[in-house]
């Protein structure tokens, strides 16, 4: 791939981010992309086949953009299910201050458009898996409570981390974000940590 192709389609994922952030995803079309990336309709076309690829790849570019594999390094380099536990929320909670604009967007219209709604559900997808992740570690070090299954305990976590979640919370409810890092950590630990007696 050229350079300048590469240029282009940074160009149009830039584009698809601020309109996503502007508009909070109402009424952006291919043609709005296009146009504010500076290219023909047909142009964008020949990076992407339709929109939902295009919006799936503007919230991995994001991913891109904003370092999160080096954000997760410490999750997934951890010694224990504890730390990475930790390490996890850590990371996805400071993550969502910095996406919460393509967040809402994507929120704000997933019920009524489809590709909205599946660029939601592949980042969210991601999320649950490191949920997984982090869940496994703690079964691993037989530090996972007997009340939860793997299965269950996941599901609780990747709900206590949800963006939906984090917004009422800091949003509605005034919380700082490290407050919201802070205390899902503790409260994670309680609902899922085997206590020794």
């Amino acid at each position: 791939m050229s350079s300048t192709k590469l240029d282009t389609r940074s160009r149009i994922l830039e584009a698809a981010w601020k309109l996503m952030e502007d508009r909070l995803g109402q009424n952006v079309r291919m043609s709005d992309i296009a146009a504010e990336a500076g290219i023909s309709r047909q142009a964008l076309y020949l990076h992407f086949a339709n929109r939902a690829d295009l919006l799936i790849a503007t919230t991995r570019y994001i991913d891109d953009v904003k370092g999160i594999d080096a954000r997760l390094a410490a999750s997934r380099t951890s010694a224990s299910g504890i730390e990475r536990l930790d390490a996890f929320i850590e990371a996805w909670g400071s993550y969502i201050p910095e996406i919460y604009g393509v967040a809402r967007a994507l929120l704000a219209v997933k019920d009524t458009d489809a590709d909205a709604a599946e660029a939601w559900s592949q980042r969210m997808q991601a999320v649950r898996e490191g949920c997984q992740a982090a869940i496994a570690a703690l079964d691993s070090d037989n530090a996972l409570s007997p009340e939860w299954t793997g299965d269950r305990a996941v599901d609780l976590l990747w709900t206590m981390l949800s963006v939906r979640n984090w917004e009422q919370l800091t949003q509605d409810c005034g919380w700082t974000a490290e407050e919201f890092v802070d205390y899902s950590k503790r409260q994670a630990k309680r609902n899922f940590v085997v206590v020794h007696n």
